[in-house]
């Protein structure tokens, strides 16, 4: 946000003032803003003194100074400063991650042509991202290149390795990419989203360890490809009619992969027409979901999920409200600067002239304090990010809960299957029965049946060892949840108090300044 400008032509008095004004460094606020919130994370001495913090004089606690807390650079415990983790690997709230990578960052977008797809148009050019990774211990960095396609098969990989986590979300491609694939501005706004995304995914004390990441992050070369959407429906018609006219029954290796994936479209269509069954049928599944205790977490995750949204849109009136009152406080010091010149160029006496640059103190003041609440409003941003983080977070969470329905949609259709299969060779081996010497070919027919049933069999083992892994991991990952939520929004609502009080504290003592100038003028009204 651009603060307000001088008149052009003006050159004010107490210009040392009015240079004060001015934005401070990035650098030097962002550290010293790390700083402080650290400290008040690790519980420092800050939000709980020490006896040696207790007046001399008295027997209560002096009052800190909050703006001592934002705007001086805290020391830890041994001593060191904190440094600035904007690159680092951690993760929400700035909280240190157990990942085995130090640092991800992505940078040096280059565009490429490829050769294959130039024939369709606007197919032939792409984008390639610089991913430098640190990890613990390494002597050097690694460094590779990928382009965004790469990062959607590293998201595939992980989805169907992992199911059950909450696994963080990659970036969306854009439908219009093609057509903005040439605008610096959408290229940046990519590379920041998928620095952000790696970041994420390093953080994660199991996905930042897996073998798909590390692939990625550190094989040289191009990655192979997963098929995509539109491969795996066309393999999935191809072998439909075969389906329909052969055994059509799943293997244990299919039942441990989620069925949406469209190469098999038979067994897609059994489970939805289990799931129809389940939501109105008569008859209810032989299994169910029966942990109370999730679907108990299950219904607060949603109505969570719910004060979440409306909580971060309390949070933008906030910024917003704080973004208007910055700019209305400059807007009206420079008005004033503007009006008090004047008035100083037509001054005849000096007690004029002492009178208006006492009150371009005044408007000097009011910039300044424009100037900090640009600055707290930045700092608040940052802090509030923590809501936006866990209502993607949400996503993330829904995504593992629909893992976990579609493992026992499987487990119930194949159990379904079971059962139709039985009861279809307990009827052949009564009609058979009910022939002298038996009919040979139904038979050989319930041995078929019987086969079936026997991968059927083992397929619902496979998909019931899946299903309560899952549910391990979902106990994991609500677990992890409810803690480290509890630890974000606190260090966020410290944050924000802190900074909030700190910088009305420098608010306070510009306006204060200005008061004891002009205390004079209330004596001799007087």
């Amino acid at each position: 946000m651009m603060g307000p400008e001088a008149p052009s032509g003006f050159d004010p008095p107490l210009s040392s003032e009015v240079m004060e004004c001015l934005p401070l460094s990035s650098t030097s606020s962002t550290s010293s803003y790390a700083s402080a919130y650290r400290s008040v994370v690790t519980g420092d001495s800050f939000l709980f003194p020490s006896s040696s913090t207790l007046s001399s004089s008295s027997s209560f606690v002096d009052p800190p100074s909050y703006a001592d807390a934002v705007f001086r650079p805290l020391q830890h415990h041994n001593g060191s400063n904190y440094s600035s983790i904007s690159a680092a690997v951690t993760s929400r709230s700035g909280r240190a991650s157990t990942s085995e990578y130090l640092e991800i960052t992505v940078s040096d977008p280059q565009k490429e042509n490829d050769a294959a797809a130039s024939l369709v148009p606007g197919g032939g050019a792409y984008v390639t991202y610089l991913i430098i990774s640190r990890t613990r211990g390494a002597a050097a960095a690694y460094s590779v290149r990928r382009r965004f396609r790469d990062v959607v098969t590293l998201a595939d990989r992980l989805a169907g390795s992992y199911r059950g986590f909450f696994i963080p979300l990659r970036p969306d491609k854009g439908v219009v990419e093609g057509q903005v694939m040439q605008k610096q501005e959408f290229v940046e706004q990519r590379r920041d989203a998928l620095e952000k995304y790696l970041q994420r995914l390093a953080a994660h004390p199991v996905i930042g360890h897996s073998e798909e990441l590390r692939v990625f992050l550190r094989t040289l070369g191009k990655l192979p490809l997963l098929p995509d959407v539109a491969s795996r429906m066309l393999d999935g018609a191809v072998q439909l009619p075969k389906q329909f006219f052969g055994d059509g029954c799943m293997t244990p290796q299919d039942a441990v992969q989620p069925a949406r994936g469209g190469r098999d479209l038979l067994r897609m269509l059994k489970e939805l027409k289990q799931s129809v069954t389940n939501d109105w049928g008569s008859v209810k599944p032989l299994v169910g979901e029966e942990d109370k205790e999730f679907l108990e977490r299950k219904d607060w995750m949603q109505e969570f999920a719910l004060q979440l949204n409306a909580t971060s849109e309390k949070a933008e009136v906030l910024v917003k409200a704080q973004q208007d009152t910055g700019e209305t406080m400059g807007e009206l010091g420079l008005a004033f600067i503007k009006l008090l010149k004047l008035e100083n160029d037509e001054a005849v006496y000096e007690s004029q002239k002492v009178g208006a640059s006492e009150a371009k103190s005044f408007a000097t003041a009011a910039v300044k304090a424009s100037r900090f609440f640009r600055e707290l409003n930045s700092q608040t941003i940052k802090h509030l990010e923590t809501l936006h983080e866990y209502i993607g977070l949400m996503l993330s969470i829904r995504n593992a809960f629909s893992e976990r329905s579609d493992a026992l949609l499987t487990v119930q259709t194949l159990l379904s299957d079971i059962s139709s299969l039985r009861a279809r060779a307990d009827k052949l081996e009564a009609a058979s029965a009910r022939i002298f010497g038996g009919d040979e070919s139904r038979v050989r027919k319930v041995e078929e049946i019987r086969k079936k049933i026997t991968v059927i069999e083992d397929a619902k083992e496979c998909a019931t060892r899946e299903y309560e892994k899952i549910k391990e991991n979902n106990k994991y990952e609500l677990d992890r949840f409810e803690k480290e939520r509890h630890d974000d929004f606190l260090s966020m609502l410290r944050g924000l108090a802190i900074n909030q009080a700190g910088y009305f504290e420098k608010i306070a003592d510009v306006w204060g300044t200005v008061a004891n100038d002009m205390s004079h003028y209330a004596k001799e009204t007087s």
